[in-house]
């Protein structure tokens, strides 16, 4: 699963990234410990323009009864995503990328669970496959998101089974465009992000409560 991640990369690396045609107007501050049902950073697209903007992490259906249903949906398996009720739709016609720096994950080490923060070697901002949908219900309106997940690759693997699909470039173009339909060639594109390019390291124990939300966070032991 992913639940904690990280983004801090400056406004000129996100915007040299993801082009985006709105970036001027957002209020981006650094984020080193992003956990379920906080605001995320996310990127639509209508096929001409990619729009930055943010989403609640943890999807509430659009005909859910209850919006509490986001704190069980912080992540879709990359597997099932074309089956479930809660996203087959969201995969033809609301996907959406979670900009991220850097994710956690814990291993357990003598009884312990040790946090480890993921990666790119040369600390590129990235983007996770992501989908997402809007919920209303007696004047409140919530736009939320889940983070796909996939099989843990080399670099994870030793540390978790599973990590968030992380979208290379020609990925991001292919999922963020809405006159892509297929789910089959779709779900091609869910898959473990190369580990060449990635690394881990230790990471303090700050990272487990959402509270501690500080640049110590990503800070090698």
């Amino acid at each position: 699963m992913c639940g904690r991640f990280s983004m801090t990369s400056p406004i000129e690396q996100i915007q040299l990234a993801f082009e985006l045609s709105n970036l001027s107007e957002l209020n981006l501050t650094p984020r080193y410990n992003v956990a379920p049902s906080q605001q995320v950073f996310s990127i639509i697209s209508d096929g001409e323009n990619k729009r930055g903007g943010f989403l609640k992490w943890g999807l509430v259906p659009s005909w859910s009864k209850d919006s509490k249903i986001g704190y069980k949906m912080i992540n879709a398996r990359s597997e099932t995503v074309d089956t479930k009720p809660s996203f087959k739709n969201l995969l033809k016609r609301r996907r959406c990328l979670i900009v991220a720096d850097g994710f956690y994950e814990w291993k357990n080490e003598d009884g312990k669970k040790q946090p480890f923060r993921i990666k790119m070697k040369d600390d590129r901002v990235f983007a996770f496959a992501g989908l997402w949908d809007r919920w209303q219900s007696n004047g409140e309106t919530i736009q939320s998101c889940t983070i796909i997940t996939t099989e843990a690759n080399d670099v994870v693997s030793d540390i978790h089974d599973r990590m968030p699909v992380i979208l290379p470039k020609e990925k991001q173009e292919i999922w963020l465009n809405p006159a892509v339909q297929e789910p089959k060639h779709l779900k091609q594109l869910l898959q473990p992000y190369t580990s060449d390019e990635m690394t881990a390291y230790q990471v303090s124990t700050l990272v487990n409560s959402p509270k501690n939300d500080v640049s110590e966070i990503i800070n090698s032991l």
